[in-house]
């Protein structure tokens, strides 16, 4: 059950965060900590695609386990950089 409600989750939040985007700029070009961090998204991404493919295993189990806390963690730490770039800036 708990794999199943990470699946819906992690399609949901790509819905769910246009609609809670308040920053006051629209592009990464202004926030450089969230450039670094869409290219650690970036990598993550691919390192789940590629854990996809492997078998049900120790090492890989525990590498998947942590790449979804990793990508998860990616959609809390962004919102807040930028709010703190932004109270930075202004």
């Amino acid at each position: 059950l708990g794999g199943v409600i990470a699946l819906i989750m992690s399609i949901a939040i790509l819905f769910i965060l246009p609609i809670i985007h308040v920053n006051n700029s629209q592009g990464l070009q202004f926030y450089p900590l969230n450039q670094i961090l869409f290219w650690y998204m970036v990598i993550i991404i691919i390192l789940l695609t590629w854990i996809g493919a492997r078998p049900v295993e120790d090492p890989y189990i525990l590498t998947g386990q942590i790449l979804t806390i990793l990508y998860f963690m990616y959609y809390l730490i962004n919102p807040l950089i930028i709010k703190m770039w932004d109270n930075l800036l202004n």
